[in-house]
């Protein structure tokens, strides 16, 4: 057995040899690259080759190739689903306990190796050390989390007694699972999906996000020195029309799990639905597909305090969270004072390549992120005002740009109601407490959502009425924690699979009831 589950902390980059040993793991990183020979998939435990190849560049210095791979297309993905699904019955029969020791190892491996980790990170996707660290420590606590509670869900339901006969309820797998996971965390989303449904007595077919594929890689890697065996977890780096498109539509596989955009997730949803020749059940989906968050500031709140928040929620990893704050709506009591300290915090943000721990905020992750950007500020100088940033910066050819905030924003408008997934956060001004939450609520998403206020009245209001799946008051709205803030939304944002909570892995898992006469 396992002690008591404990949320991983965070390394302290102020201690010179934490420091030292980041900058040392960032070095052999940037010079593995230049060495590394082309990385194959791995399907039933065998590294395949194909035609075809694609590489992962560093956003903020796009020529600098971080790693080439072999592309999967629809024959590979039939064969890892083909893999998997030999290697189900065994892996399903394995106790969970014996499961659940190789996530504990996973675990420790990744203590092991997290400077490299996170240094891949901050190369390949462009986090600042702390960002990336963070994302560690969820990978981190998702493979003890789910370990302890593969363990519980494995003593069954309790269920009644019935005189002269043995009556139980159980839980065994589902069968082939596809996990589709983003770039935006391209460690512990992918990390948690994946071992949830491995520890659960799943088999796995991995396609890592395109931007992010050497993460995949070097997760995978370290689940397979954990003990993941062969044809259990299958690695299938490729793109989304073939590759994908056959992880989501084979009638082999029992389950998809993605966190991506919305549009794609509903094109998943859609096919997942449809019945394919030979399928002999109906596809369960877990899909997490982003968010239009807000955070709410009546006259009551703390200022000084809300600022911080709104600004760390809206600029944190470039606003490219899928919590991350996108609208911030202000009583118009306290509008003009709240936005001059919104504006003075963005003014002290460091823009730059975040191998460099002093900037704050790196580049987007690609040429289409930052093009949406720039969209939707031309956008926003037609349709409101933009009163600090907007400008693109180039540095080495990154993907750079400034923090931006937007005023005069019109409620139903683009900018108030589209996503974005950039550093754009837009303001608007209403007339008290009750017109925040209507404009807060109007909104095809609900994932994340804030209040900054000091009165509890209001505070239960949002707890009520603010329809959110994750809802934080007076203090940031991204940085859940697992077991502490299970993570999931509602409406477009998603299934409200809530990630890193104790009802999580039953997803991945079947009740089967047995009873014996005697």
């Amino acid at each position: 057995m396992f002690g008591p589950f404990k949320n991983e902390s965070l390394i302290d980059f102020s201690d010179s040899a934490n420091k030292n040993e980041m900058e040392a793991a960032l070095l052999r990183v940037a010079a593995e690259a230049e060495q590394q020979k082309i990385i194959p998939l791995i399907i039933g435990g065998r590294k395949v080759k194909t035609k075809e190849t694609f590489t992962t560049v560093n956003p903020a210095k796009p020529k600098q190739v971080l790693g080439t791979f072999y592309k999967a297309g629809k024959k590979e993905a039939q064969q890892a689903i083909n893999a998997a699904e030999k290697a189900f019955a065994d892996w399903a029969a394995e106790p969970a306990q014996r499961r659940a020791e190789i996530l504990i190892r996973a675990a420790e491996l990744m203590r092991l190796h997290r400077y490299e980790i996170n240094a891949t990170m901050v190369l390949e996707v462009g986090k600042n050390w702390v960002e990336a660290d963070a994302d560690t420590a969820e990978a981190i606590d998702f493979f003890e989390f789910y370990a302890r509670e593969a363990v519980r869900y494995d003593k069954g339901q309790p269920v009644g007694h019935y005189p002269n006969e043995r009556n139980e309820t159980f839980y065994i797998p589902l069968g082939v699972i596809s996990v589709i996971p983003p770039w935006n965390f391209p460690n512990a989303i992918l990390a948690g999906m994946t071992t949830a449904a491995l520890v659960a007595g799943n088999t796995v077919c991995l396609k890592p996000a395109s931007d992010a594929p050497l993460i995949g890689y070097k997760v995978a890697q370290l689940l397979f020195a954990a003990g993941i065996p062969r044809g259990v977890l299958n690695f299938v780096p490729g793109p989304g029309p073939t590759c994908g498109e056959e992880l989501v539509t084979n009638p082999k596989v029992r389950m998809i799990c993605f966190t991506g955009s919305r549009a794609v997730g509903l094109g998943i949803s859609e096919k997942a639905a449809k019945m394919a020749p030979g399928q002999k059940w109906i596809k369960r989906l877990i899909a997490e597909m982003g968010g239009k968050n807000t955070l709410i500031v009546d006259e009551t709140a703390d200022l000084d305090h809300a600022a911080v928040s709104a600004v760390a929620s809206a600029f944190g990893f470039q606003g490219q969270k899928c919590s991350a704050c996108s609208r911030v709506i202000v009583v118009q009591q306290v509008y003009e004072k709240f936005k001059k300290k919104v504006v003075k915090l963005i003014g002290g943000i460091t823009v730059g390549p975040v191998t460099d721990e002093r900037n704050f905020m790196g580049p987007v992750i690609n040429p289409a992120s930052l093009k949406k950007w720039q969209q939707y500020v031309r956008i926003a100088k037609r349709q409101a005002r933009i009163v600090i940033g907007g400008n693109k910066i180039n540095i080495d050819g990154g993907y750079f740009c400034e923090p931006t905030l937007v005023d005069n924003v019109k409620p139903g408008s683009r900018i108030d109601q589209e996503e974005i997934f950039a550093p754009l956060l837009a303001m608007i001004k209403v007339k008290d407490f009750e017109e925040a939450l209507r404009v807060a609520n109007a909104t095809e998403y609900g994932l994340t959502g804030g209040l900054c206020s000091t009165s509890r009245e209001r505070i239960e209001r949002v707890r009520r009425e603010l329809h959110v799946g994750n809802l934080y008051v007076n203090r940031k709205i991204t940085g859940a924690l697992v077991n502490l803030q299970p993570f999931g939304g509602f409406n477009m944002s998603g299934t409200d699979s809530k990630a890193g909570g104790s009802d999580y892995l039953l997803l991945f898992l079947q009740a089967k009831s047995f009873t014996e006469r005697f």
